[in-house]
């Protein structure tokens, strides 16, 4: 697909203004440090060994909260003929390549729409290839890239079904992909912050204390200077509502799992108590069976309803 299709996809993209967006989102650094098109240059040639130098060349194509979360970490562009969904993640999520089939749909959804493509119509419909891949700077990772597929979530395993999306997890702490980090400064400034951050956690600050401190000692070793010194405060409002929403989705799952604990508990005794109750009437039922009572004399002397000694007697 040549770059002028894949323009006017964009320009004449109304399609998306008929979805219904919460704009109320909120932006984590990743992305804020990246929104600028040379900075996110640096980081596609870096990843694929590419030597684009011209900003325009890349075209933003993010859309706005489309892909069901509150927290914006996803950037999307078109360079050449491939359409790149980069998201950054610090909490473990195996549900990313369902997301990056739904967001991809919803692009190639907006594309056939905009240029009136026919789908049943016989020429094969050009498309640009879509590439999906996760910036992961949380725990639990221990190699430099992962690969997640989307038929791992089928009933019938991995690589069953017509349809697969991929998606790369690259690991962006400290210590691994070193050579990235070389060629991408900014993903490697990024990757300091982060490590700062939660190495004065470690040391027992609290979240607060543990960003405050780690913009200064950023600050003094010169990484990210031009956004630390300029927007201090944004930065550390986004550092502390990300670590919010990690912990209040933490602390959600917690009361739900404790909830649904209580919840089965409660309902194992009442069942238990249940089935005590009917196995001590049976019993008594079973008792004044034998000495010769009808059911309406049982049903009397055990103040019960007709129906349900009825129902035992005949069992």
């Amino acid at each position: 697909m040549t770059k002028r299709i894949v323009s006017d996809w964009y320009r004449r993209g109304t399609w998306w203004r008929r979805v219904r967006f919460n704009r109320r989102y909120k932006d984590v650094l990743f992305r804020r440090l990246f929104r600028d098109r040379k900075d996110l240059l640096d980081l596609y040639n870096a990843l694929n060994g590419s030597t684009y130098e011209n900003p325009e060349e890349l075209e933003v194509v993010t859309m706005e909260d489309v892909i069901f979360m509150k927290m914006k970490n996803d950037l999307s562009f078109i360079i050449g003929s491939h359409l790149n969904l980069y998201e950054h993640q610090s909490t473990w999520n195996p549900n990313m390549p369902l997301r990056g089939l739904l967001y991809f749909a919803q692009q190639f959804e907006g594309l056939v729409a905009t240029r009136g493509d026919d789908i049943y119509g016989r020429g094969r419909i050009e498309l640009p290839t879509p590439v999906y891949i996760i910036f992961y700077n949380g725990k639990g990772m221990h190699s430099d890239k992962l690969m997640l597929y989307l038929s791992d979530s089928y009933s019938g395993g991995h690589g069953s079904g017509c349809l697969e999306c991929t998606c790369e997890v690259i690991n962006i702490n400290r210590g691994y992909n070193c050579a990235l980090m070389e060629k991408c400064h900014r993903l490697w400034e990024y990757s300091e912050l982060s490590a700062e951050i939660e190495g004065n956690m470690k040391k027992g600050m609290k979240r607060e204390e543990a960003v405050q401190t780690a913009i200064d000692a950023c600050i003094q070793r010169g990484i990210l200077t031009d956004v630390l010194l300029t927007e201090r405060g944004v930065v550390q409002h986004m550092l502390l509502t990300e670590y919010d929403e990690k912990k209040h989705l933490k602390n959600t799952f917690e009361e739900g799992r404790k909830e649904g604990i209580e919840q089965g508990m409660e309902q194992g005794m009442r069942e238990g108590l249940a089935r005590g109750r009917e196995e001590k009437l049976r019993e008594l039922v079973q008792k004044k069976l034998t000495k010769g009572k009808t059911v309406l004399q049982i049903a009397e002397e055990l103040e019960e309803e007709i129906s349900v000694i009825e129902q035992m007697a005949e069992r």
